[in-house]
């Protein structure tokens, strides 16, 4: 189909601009890097969390976080392809209009996958010792990939209803600060009643829980449910804000 292919071409395009900017490549890899060496031995040795390994309690919660701040790249992105002419040039072409938009989020999916791997190869080095099987190890790998690519299509969104690069970066911000205002640094029960209430029932903590879970052979507690519901429907209405708001620009 007429899409696939458009979608293929526009998501080359937006990993060669990432080629292209090596800065970027460097910070995908060493910003979580460091994320997870200062969480996991500078605050692993002043964190009460019980019987838990903060190191292996914290590894869920940084994933998300990074994630949620290398998307910004993504927003940014879709911004400057607003604002500088880019997509006026597609508008010339015989492209597919959600075509431009799927290319941004796969290929800001990929480079999330890499980040994503970074800290957990970074964990490893520091004492992450996980009690997952490979069927555990599969299920972590898809509910990470449905929570990247949640993230991801919300940073197309706040890419597309953005004036300027610097806004688009601003709307992301939520996003980086929800992991701490969840179960991923601490457990809830050590939160006050009104912040817990939030931490308890916001998209990170089901996401955080069952991936923690899966990985240290925890039971899953009703988690995965609503963990997999945040993530299908974010990216569901995500998706159809995105599409609809570019269809409207391009009017």
């Amino acid at each position: 189909m007429k899409i696939f292919h458009d979608s293929w071409i526009m998501f080359k395009r937006c990993m060669l601009i990432s080629t292209r900017n090596p800065e970027t490549i460097v910070m995908a890899i060493v910003t979580p890097f460091f994320l997870m060496a200062l969480f996991g031995t500078l605050f692993g040795n002043i964190a009460d969390i019980g019987d838990y390994n903060y190191i292996d309690f914290i590894i869920p919660g940084i994933i998300l976080q990074a994630v949620a701040q290398a998307s910004q790249y993504t927003a940014i992105n879709i911004t400057n392809d607003m604002t500088k002419g880019m997509i006026d040039r597609f508008r010339s072409m015989p492209v597919s209009k959600a075509s431009v938009l799927i290319g941004h989020a796969a290929s800001s999916v990929v480079r999330n996958i890499v980040t994503t791997a970074v800290i957990i190869a970074t964990a490893f080095l520091i004492g992450f010792r996980p009690s997952a099987g490979f069927f555990d190890w599969l299920a972590v790998a898809g509910i990470l990939l449905l929570a990247i690519t949640a993230i991801s299509w919300i940073a197309v969104l706040c890419g597309l209803i953005s004036k300027s690069p610097e806004t688009s970066a601003g709307l992301m911000l939520p996003l980086f600060i929800l992991p701490f205002i969840s179960s991923g640094f601490a457990p809830t029960e050590t939160l006050p009643t009104w912040l817990r209430t939030f931490a308890e029932n916001q998209p990170m903590s089901p996401i955080i829980n069952s991936t923690r879970a899966l990985m240290l052979d925890l039971p899953l507690e009703g988690n995965l449910p609503p963990a997999l519901t945040w993530c299908i429907g974010i990216t569901a209405v995500a998706f159809a804000a995105a599409v609809y708001k570019y269809k409207r620009k391009l009017v």
